[in-house]
């Protein structure tokens, strides 16, 4: 997800001047996938995004709380805000956000009726079951929002969308026509539209010429029975005309042939290479995460990790799972850091004595534009960049089920905080509230009662002791979203048989109440979980709640080699055992005499 561009935002009349230039608040990057019905086990339709971001987006909040919009009726002539977002711009880690998000770009007419939705950073899915999920990707242009003509970001396009459309090729076409006509600003964009049938993805990026008010877009369906992965990098290759299953922007092919970044001379359209440079911050930090939710996917593909560029047709726009993906398959397809592959983690030097998988952050991580035309830079230290990633704001994996109803078909698997440690909960797309710890948080003040925080501590907490701490965290996760997956279907066919009776509201208060009360249940359950892993776990030791037993476990004996650390101050001639070498660390204690020489020592040692 997030962003890059220097943003100089110029609001006139009542608007001061606003300058913002590379201080927009996120580090980020999100990850999101499109599984169609005819790839899951039960014909669910689902979409996932990861929130890779640190600060505030279009609401002028945090970005770590869902906020619930209630479907509303309008008078005749209203209009519809459209309202800046600082996520467009710099993801400078720690930066500061610049300026009032509310700032008003411009107003589009308003329609007599929009529909209930859930949103975040982006739109996530509305009351109809329509679905959506985004992720920031490189444009080779990426101009300022201005105020009545380019108005249009990724977040505002996503929740416009959800308050008035159904379908997802309906969607795409609205975005299509809000982007020709308001035009767009910001970084380049993916967005996935999926409703309980059909999902298409729409890639944008703004306009090539800065008098140029529009942008410019290609929207393609995601066929039926397979999986569409984005991580940061354009997927849309080739644009065909006449092609059923694409749509695209007003005058695409004559503006990037002005642009000199296509000719007919060089055949096909390949939107990637006419209009970015690839990558988001460092080679293998978009395409890596393509290729492991591919390769786990379908591993008979035997995709190799291993590309030439930015540009590799290795990995296709989508592939066909090798067996079909279920709800849980789904959840874990986030909770990844590379595990078992050469860029495991969880294991070796970096991941310190106790298998933790998670990076800090540095310079060589930055979003800044690290090539362009005529240079890449080779960066010193860049991290692996997981699907899990530490900074991870929130998650989740929205589904929709053609078999039900739409308020019960769509359901929200909502995760605070970083994806492999949280747990998703449910929210009915016929529900008009969520649990209060979902709605609230800021990343500046901790609260134990918002659910970001409640997740993002025991994350934190388990660093110290990962080997240990993620069994416990991983059976009582699989223990909740088990139970929210049986009281559900109760829940599913309580509402279904409701609405078929014409008790709608009934239903809408039986959605509402089981959102709501799982919601707090899990909140709950996962504070006592961190009570336990706080007592077992303090100060190195490892302690028995129940009996009282404690362990002091220390450190693995390949970690005592590593650091020079094989025997430590155990012997009186520290200097000679210093100068030893080849003395590895057994974990046998040997006894010798009390006046032994050392070299009499080290035989035996």
């Amino acid at each position: 997800m997030r962003k890059r561009v220097d943003m100089t935002v110029f609001l006139r009349s009542a608007l001061c001047l606003f300058v913002a230039s590379l201080v927009v608040s996120n580090a980020a990057a999100c990850t999101v996938f499109a599984i169609t019905p005819g790839a899951s086990e039960d014909g669910s339709m689902y979409v996932g995004h990861t929130n890779d971001g640190v600060g505030k987006d279009w609401r002028n909040i945090d970005d770590i709380s869902i906020l619930y919009v209630p479907a509303a009726d309008h008078a005749p002539g209203e209009k519809r805000a459209i309202v800046f977002d600082p996520d467009s711009g710099s993801d400078t880690a720690g930066g500061a956000s610049g300026g009032d998000s509310r700032m008003v770009l411009g107003y589009i007419d308003q329609v007599p009726h929009t529909y209930a939705y859930y949103t975040g950073s982006y739109g996530m899915m509305n009351e109809h079951q329509l679905l959506s999920a985004e992720c920031t990707e490189y444009a080779k242009v990426e101009l300022d929002a201005a105020e009545g003509k380019r108005i249009f970001y990724s977040s505002e396009l996503s929740n416009v969308a959800l308050e008035r459309c159904t379908k997802a090729r309906e969607a795409v076409k609205l975005v299509g026509d809000l982007i020709d006509t308001y035009g767009y600003y910001g970084t380049g964009e993916t967005l996935v539209f999926a409703d309980p049938e059909e999902a298409w993805v729409i890639e944008i990026c703004s306009s090539l010429d800065p008098e140029d008010g529009g942008g410019l877009w290609v929207a393609e369906r995601i066929p039926d029975g397979e999986v569409f992965v984005a991580a940061n990098e354009f997927r849309t290759r080739e644009v065909v005309p006449g092609n059923p299953d694409q749509i695209y922007s007003n005058e695409l092919f004559d503006k990037l042939e002005k642009a000199g970044l296509w000719s007919p001379a060089d055949g096909s359209l390949d939107w990637l290479e006419a209009v970015s440079y690839g990558e988001y911050a460092h080679p293998y930090y978009s395409l890596m995460r393509v290729w492991r939710i591919q390769d786990r996917l379908a591993p008979s593909l035997n995709l190799s990790l291993y590309v030439e560029n930015s540009y590799t047709k290795a990995y296709p726009f989508t592939v066909t799972p090798d067996e079909k993906v279920n709800l849980t398959g789904a959840f874990s397809l986030f909770r990844d850091h590379y595990e078992g592959t050469e860029f495991d983690l969880s294991t070796g030097k970096a991941a310190g004595p106790f298998g933790n998988p998670y990076r800090y952050l540095g310079p060589a991580d930055a979003h800044t534009d690290f090539q362009n035309a005529s240079y890449m830079e080779v960066r010193p230290g860049a991290n692996p960049r997981p699907v899990s990633g530490v900074f991870c704001s929130y998650s989740y994996v929205a589904q929709a089920r053609s078999s039900l109803p739409d308020p019960v078909g769509g359901v929200l698997w909502f995760g605070p905080a970083v994806a492999y440690e949280t747990v998703y909960a449910p929210m009915y797309a016929g529900s008009t509230n969520v649990s209060a710890a979902y709605a609230a948080g800021d990343r500046f003040e901790y609260d134990p009662d918002a659910a970001y925080w409640t997740f993002d501590f025991v994350t934190n907490w388990a660093m110290l002791r990962y080997d240990a701490m993620i069994d416990e965290i991983i059976a009582k996760q699989g223990e909740l979203e088990a139970e929210s997956i049986t009281l559900m279907q109760e829940t599913d066919r309580e509402a279904a048989e409701l609405i078929a009776a014409g008790d709608d509201e009934g239903a809408a208060r039986l959605l509402t109440n089981f959102t709501v009360t799982r919601g707090d249940e899990i909140i709950d359950e996962w504070h006592g979980l961190a009570g336990t892993l706080i007592v077992t776990y303090s100060n190195g030791l490892i302690t028995d709640p129940a009996t009282g037993a404690v362990e002091e476990p220390g450190y693995p004996g390949w970690w005592l080699n590593e650091t020079g650390y094989q025997y430590g101050p155990r012997v009186y001639e520290l200097e000679e055992l210093h100068a030893a070498g080849g003395l590895n660390y057994t974990a046998n204690t040997v006894l010798v005499p009390k006046n032994a020489t050392f070299a009499e020592i080290r035989e035996l040692i």
